[in-house]
């Protein structure tokens, strides 16, 4: 039994060096081994294997389903005018009840294939990633193709998986130790650089335990202080990810549970900006508080994500005007995932958060790009809705993102009745518009 227990303490002794010496060291000094590097290159060559290995499978067995396509309407594009007199045989455009057709027919493309529901589903891969979870077309094609997915599953979840719940421990409790202790500090630039120093180090060690292999883009353009850093958003880590490359001061409601206790902690050493529920309906106390953080530019940039809500990654959906109505300088950010490696997004409404982290802690790796613009200024005659525009579409095109106007609250809220009344309008200014024609003729 003794010699149990001997083995047992050497290899918790080998597993504590790893971890402390061989990567959570290495990660407070924003140093790398190479060892992420080496284990994403590999990955890379296994699943392009596996990718050639499906296809040729697929060539021999007709059977395995094809995954299909992205879309499946085929959209005209073109104008409610001018698709309206597509559907009319005389080609007036006066008004008919035929016209009821076409809001039929945009309807059930909506239910069919609608572009907001779709953007908050997983992103669809082109080949499968050795993943159970995106398992939905395999099926069994080579034994070494099921020897690889079975290795793959011992690594991730007997290997990579302790490791990773290992350094996210430790660095949940370096946070709240380390803040709790600089908040008893008294206000000073020394209190202020070990504040950054406890956020920054926390981050990064939170970054390894996640695989996370970031390639930072631009860095000329990273936020300064006193101004607002805004980017697309996918997932609770794209905190991580962008705090990992510098500090930022976090903007959200106040929380109970564990993410209360963080809260709690990490505004006693940073001034974070924390709302009550009641007060993020008030918009003006929001914005006063904002602008009296941004007004002080010895502060660290706010971060915000003006969509709202999280988004499968592969678009940009409506940013919120209210962070374009504080003024000062916006830093746009892009954050954009690799899907081959694991699925980032967060789909709040089907996963709760400790559901989530389990499953990016089980996938390969997360991998990522982030991209600095440069920053941009409200214009003479731009308003905030104009402004918010501007950046998102900035945002969108760098990452390679769709662009839509669409609300993400979509996903939980009824249509707003503004966009019923838009779609009126438009139909009654083409009727109205054809009748003072001929009235003039």
């Amino acid at each position: 039994m003794d010699d149990w227990w001997s083995v047992a303490a050497g290899l918790f002794q080998v597993w504590m060096f790893v971890v402390i010496f061989l990567i959570m060291l290495p990660a407070m000094f924003g140093l790398s081994l190479g060892v992420t590097g080496v284990y994403i290159r590999i990955l890379v060559r296994i699943l392009e294997w596996a990718t050639l290995r499906i296809q040729r499978g697929r060539q021999q067995q007709p059977s395995v389903p094809v995954p299909l396509p992205d879309g499946i309407i085929e959209r005209a594009g073109g104008s409610m005018e001018e698709e309206m007199g597509q559907l009319r045989s005389s080609g007036s455009l006066e008004f008919s009840l035929s016209d009821a057709f076409y809001f039929y027919q945009k309807g059930l493309e909506s239910i069919m294939d609608d572009q907001v529901t779709q953007r908050f589903s997983s992103e669809e891969l082109a080949s499968w990633n050795l993943l159970t979870r995106t398992n939905q077309n395999f099926r069994y094609i080579s034994l070494r193709l099921t020897v690889i997915w079975g290795v793959g599953v011992f690594v991730r979840y007997c290997v990579l998986f302790p490791l990773r719940i290992t350094l996210a421990t430790i660095g949940l409790s370096w946070l709240v130790i380390g803040t709790s202790l600089v908040g008893f500090l008294p206000e000073s630039s020394v209190k202020t650089w070990l504040s950054e120093l406890v956020h920054l180090t926390c981050c990064r060690i939170f970054s390894r335990g996640l695989s996370a292999t970031v390639l930072y883009h631009n860095k000329e353009n990273k936020p300064q202080k006193g101004g607002i850093c805004v980017a697309n958003h996918t997932t609770p880590i794209d905190v991580v990810i962008l705090a990992n490359d510098g500090c930022y001061a976090m903007v959200g409601q106040v929380h109970g549970g564990l993410m209360g206790v963080l809260q709690r902690s990490m505004v006693r050493s940073c001034p974070h900006v924390w709302f009550e529920r009641s007060e993020m309906k008030d918009r003006h106390t929001v914005t006063s508080r904002l602008r009296a953080h941004v007004a002080a530019e010895t502060k660290l940039p706010i971060l915000i994500f003006p969509e709202g809500t999280c988004v499968n990654n592969t678009s940009v959906m409506m940013f919120k005007k209210g962070s374009f109505e504080i003024g000062g300088t916006i830093y746009p950010v892009t954050i954009k995932y690799d899907a081959r490696f694991g699925d980032a997004f967060w789909n709040s409404s089907k996963y709760n958060m400790v559901s989530y982290l389990l499953r990016t802690m089980t996938s390969w790796a997360v991998v990522v790009n982030v991209w600095y613009l440069p920053p941009m200024t409200r214009q003479d005659g731009e308003d905030a809705a104009q402004f918010a525009n501007r950046v998102k579409s900035a945002i969108a095109h760098q990452g390679g993102l769709l662009d839509l106007a669409w609300d993400g609250g979509l996903k939980r809220d009824k249509v707003k009745e503004s966009f019923k009344e838009e779609q009126q309008k438009k139909y009654s200014s083409i009727i109205v518009g054809q009748e003072v024609l001929r009235e003039r003729h």
